[in-house]
């Protein structure tokens, strides 16, 4: 009996490390998944470990031969993003992977947008709010001017997606979808680099840009890091910023406008319909654009809601004595929701100066409710006060629909309340099965799959208001 032929995607999380195995059909019929420890930078500063990261790839593609019985057709990836890795000439990283949250020197900073026509100017022309170390760019900036002796010898910089292609292939690429991502690399305006990436010699670190389905053949034995078992007439894609192929699923089925909110850490609105121009209070507020993987912009918005969660669910876990994990427990009660919206909001000590930093819940007094249900479903209401206000930021005329998807799409509370929010658009919890993952290899279909893509890889849940 012949082999299953199968796309296999390396999906590179903060957190988690995933390789799937998806059939033709995109059904997944292997995984593996791993948290790696991190190692430190020069500074002591957290950051990935690039040999662990490396290690893993050649391991988990040798154990996935060896559970099921298939044919790796083609692989892809999709990784986090506001990543870079430098190589030098003989291919090996000149620097650790600094990590995206690692603070930015104000003088460093002030001088950069002193030289580009300051803050504002620059956001709205590459559609990047000042996010420090998260605007990728400003990274190769730091280290061409903290520590010119390696940016010299600099050969590549890849973001992360593309030099787990490059180990592969050995084809130096860029992906519009890793440079379109917050960066402050791209001019959005005039649909190319910005004009500083050529002046501070940045341009010459950057390998050529290609197409998102742009796919090479593997190299086996290329690289010793990664002892691949990939058969010769593999292909592999160049990878994709994984915020970005988690749209490319959605972008496929459906044809009317809608918003999708992808929840985790973070809880991105993105509207691949909205192309207005960012405007002033809009970057003030955390709102950005992305590039789909054809370089349509998406106009997106940012709340910290994942994180906000976690940290609070640990506070009432705490204070209740529950398991950290008891919320998954809650049902939504309406009745609790009218009770706390009759009741005069509890006095807090401060109020959120913006809807993108933590929600006033941190700030309630936890005596003043009876049951953790009781405080959770508070917890929730204020993180949607912000949701509320962080969607409608980019929402457009047109938009009927509403899908969310990640971890808080199997909220329920959020979900009712959410609906709430946005009583004049259907509102749907989306099962996707890995879409970051999905949209990888959907990017590259052609390439290794002689069937259609199919219809029906998302199911929807209607939640009414």
């Amino acid at each position: 009996m012949p082999s299953t032929p199968v796309i296999a995607i390396l999906d590179v999380g903060k957190t988690n490390k995933k390789l799937f195995l998806f059939d033709a059909l995109y059904n997944i019929i292997w995984e593996d998944s791993r948290t790696l420890a991190e190692t430190k930078d020069e500074d002591g500063y957290p950051c990935e470990d690039l040999d662990l990261l490396n290690a893993w790839i050649g391991e988990v593609l040798v154990e996935s031969k060896g559970a099921v019985d298939v044919e790796i057709r083609a692989i892809n990836f999709s990784a986090y993003g506001a990543s870079f890795v430098h190589v030098g000439a003989g291919g090996e990283p000149l620097t650790p992977l600094y990590n995206y949250l690692k603070t930015y020197p104000g003088k460093l900073k002030e001088q950069f947008y002193n030289q580009y026509r300051g803050e504002l100017v620059f956001s709205m022309q590459t559609a990047s709010p000042v996010l420090g170390s998260l605007n990728s760019g400003l990274q190769l900036y730091r280290l061409k001017y903290e520590q010119p002796d390696i940016f010299a010898q600099i050969k590549y910089s890849f973001h992360l997606p593309q030099y787990l292609g490059w180990l592969l292939t050995g084809k130096a690429c860029s992906d519009i979808t890793s440079i379109g991502c917050h960066t402050g690399l791209w001019n959005f305006s005039q649909n190319y680099y910005h004009e500083w990436v050529y002046r501070e010699g940045i341009i010459n670190k950057l390998p050529p840009v290609r197409p998102s389905g742009t796919v090479f053949p593997v190299m086996p034995g290329l690289n010793r890091k990664i002892p691949s078992t990939l058969p010769a007439h593999c292909l592999s894609g160049i990878g994709l910023h994984d915020s970005s192929a988690a749209m490319i699923p959605y972008l496929e089925s459906f044809a009317e406008p809608f918003v999708l909110i992808s929840t985790g850490t973070w809880s991105i609105s993105m509207n691949p319909f909205n192309s207005d121009p960012l405007t002033i209070a809009e970057l003030q507020n955390d709102c950005l654009c992305y590039l789909t993987f054809k370089g349509q912009p998406v106009k997106a918005s940012r709340l910290f809601a994942g994180y906000e969660h976690e940290k609070q669910v640990e506070r009432l876990a705490d204070y209740f004595q529950k398991n950290k994990n008891y919320y998954h427990a809650v049902a939504c009660d309406r009745g609790i929701i009218a009770q706390l919206r009759l009741v005069e909001d509890r006095p807090v000590l401060n109020r959120a100066a913006s809807p993108v930093s933590a929600s006033v819940f941190g700030q309630r007094d936890l005596s003043g409710f009876k049951t953790f249900e009781e405080a959770y479903h508070r917890l929730l209401m204020d993180i949607m006060d912000q949701q509320r206000i962080s969607t409608n930021r980019i929402m457009s005329p047109g938009v009927k629909r509403i899908f969310v998807d990640g971890g808080f799409s199997r909220n329920p509370v959020y979900m009712h309340l959410l609906a709430e929010a946005f009583p004049s658009v259907e509102v749907f919890a989306a099962n996707i099965a890995k879409a970051s993952a999905m949209g990888a290899a959907m990017a590259i279909h052609e390439q290794w799959n002689a069937g259609p893509l199919p219809t029906d890889i998302i199911e929807l849940q209607y939640y009414g208001a």
